[in-house]
């Protein structure tokens, strides 16, 4: 069975997307997706990337292109719930070292769930430690104990190398995808992800 991995950035409305649909494939599949917290914008230092709307920001139509094949995904695969976080662009340093702890404590699918549809259900402002806290604590996790961790230098470590290890093996962006060596970029290739998971398995 080939190992699949998800690497993922909250602040990323693409990564929102693919989580949503990320459950589809590993039930046609079988194979379950190793969620990998990076940090999107130690991503972009490392490789001299830049967002979308800086990088594109000023191509003539290519902006809009990109809008439409946003709403496309989200019209095949029913994400209505989805909405544009109004406080964007997000400082994701302390959610996403929350999902470092999250995951060493085993809570990682849960406090995905609450953290994506804060950012992109209810367009909360996430990076604001009081609002975390509050989102966590109605999800059922506990949001001070997860605030208290991502000031641990081992959780602050585990982002930095995590991060660091996946443009070491080729990301520049999120969502990236890996089966086994093979990587792929962005929503629009989980097709490709998912033919690649079948090629494993024949």
């Amino acid at each position: 069975m080939a190992r699949v991995e998800h690497h993922f950035d909250f602040g990323s409305p693409n990564s929102y997307m693919a989580w949503k649909v990320i459950p589809e494939i590993e039930a046609r599949t079988g194979v379950t997706f190793e969620n990998v917290p990076v940090l999107l914008g130690g991503i972009f230092k490392l490789t001299g990337n830049q967002p979308p709307m800086i990088a594109f920001g000023n191509i003539r139509n290519k902006p809009q292109y990109e809008n439409l094949e946003m709403q496309r995904f989200i019209k095949r695969h029913s994400l209505t719930k989805f909405k544009f976080n109004t406080h964007f662009p997000v400082n994701t340093v302390q959610i996403m070292r929350g999902a470092v702890a999250a995951k060493m404590d085993g809570v990682l699918p849960k406090y995905m769930d609450i953290v994506f549809r804060a950012m992109w259900e209810d367009s909360l402002k996430m990076d604001d430690a009081e609002v975390i806290r509050a989102a966590l604590d109605a999800g059922g996790l506990d949001g001070a104990r997860i605030l208290s961790r991502i000031q641990e230098q081992d959780v602050k470590d585990k982002l930095l190398a995590d991060t660091t290890a996946s443009v070491e093996r080729g990301s520049f962006g999120a969502p990236t995808f890996y089966v086994d060596d093979e990587i792929f970029f962005g929503k629009d290739r989980l097709r490709d992800v998912e033919e690649e998971i079948v090629r494993t398995k024949g």
